[in-house]
């Protein structure tokens, strides 16, 4: 290969700059030319693209965002959309493709290299951490720790003024942020969409915490388990105890990248690079025991993936 491309898509996450550097780097070390397509596979369908040099990606690895931006394309999930984006990349000579993104985008690219035979790489970034047959994905150690900051200051007024705070944090179908976060900042509960949650404990937990003392209470939401203003009024409604409502939204998809999420997105981008030149397809990257692995794109997204919600659930209430 001579000329490879690289594209974001989906919903960013911290470490797809740096993941962007690190393809970029080890193709132009082997000899290979690399352009990016702006906008995800929209700019693959549009022709819209421009070539990434050393230069390009010099300065990025701490940056949150992407620099070729991103997108969801709805006109790549049809036919005519797909068979535009194979003119583009025939026209303009690119002989394999770089995707950064989601399970949605890897079911793009799954169904891209079907069709048309087309070599495509896919390297597993989504603050979610829901892609299958990888311990972790770019951005979610990064949002977890943004989550743990905001759980910290929280629990300062928390505290000081002896209410109970809900907090809704992302994730509509896993609840990876809510239980890592939820657990690594201490707090007293974790309702996600993995588990269907029980109001009546949690108020009952709320009423004997209080009457023994405890003044504060901090309640960890998943988007897609409940809403927190729902939660928040609920609890205020049986308890009769101050609640509030914090809705942490996007500010945990942005941020500089963790250290490990760079460490991450640096040996994702460099192996994700040597398998598209070494003409491998239909593949994406992953980690497993700290060793790289090479997946089918149907196993990384067919299935749930595993979370390890009873145990993690457990300790937070022996920790309370």
């Amino acid at each position: 290969m001579r000329r490879i491309g690289v594209l974001t898509s989906g919903g960013d996450s911290s470490g797809m700059n740096a993941a962007i550097r690190s393809v970029v780097r080890t193709a132009v070390a082997r000899g290979v030319r690399v352009y990016g397509f702006l906008r995800g596979y929209e700019g693959v369908i549009e022709g819209n693209l421009k070539e990434l040099t050393r230069r390009d990606v010099s300065g990025i690895i701490n940056l949150g965002g992407t620099i070729i931006k991103t997108a969801r394309s709805k006109r790549f999930f049809s036919k005519p959309g797909r068979k535009q984006a194979y003119r583009t990349l025939k026209d303009n000579k690119i002989e394999g493709l770089i995707v950064i993104g989601g399970d949605g985008s890897f079911r793009g690219a799954d169904i891209f290299c079907r069709e048309f035979k087309f070599p495509i790489i896919g390297v597993p970034a989504t603050i979610d951490n829901d892609i299958v047959g990888t311990d972790l994905t770019l951005g979610a150690d990064t949002a977890v720790n943004v989550v743990l900051d905001a759980i910290d200051k929280i629990r300062d007024t928390a505290t000081s003024l002896e209410r109970i705070f809900v907090v809704e944090v992302m994730g509509r179908g896993c609840g990876y942020i809510a239980l890592e976060s939820a657990l690594g900042g201490g707090c007293e509960e974790a309702i996600i969409p993995e588990r269907k949650y029980n109001i009546n404990k949690i108020c009952t937990s709320i009423v004997e915490g209080n009457l023994k003392g405890k003044i504060s209470w901090i309640i960890v939401v998943a988007e897609g388990a409940a809403k927190a203003q729902d939660i928040a009024e609920e609890i205020k409604k049986r308890t009769s105890l101050e609640t509030r409502v914090t809705v942490l939204g996007h500010i945990q998809r942005g941020g500089r990248p963790s250290c490990r999420d760079r460490i991450l997105a640096a040996r994702f981008g460099n192996y994700a690079t040597e398998l598209l030149l070494g003409r491998k397809k239909a593949k994406a990257v992953g980690i497993q025991a700290d060793k790289l692995v090479a997946l089918k794109f149907k196993k990384a997204t067919d299935n749930k993936k595993w979370l390890n919600t009873d145990s993690y659930l457990r300790l937070i209430k022996i920790l309370t």
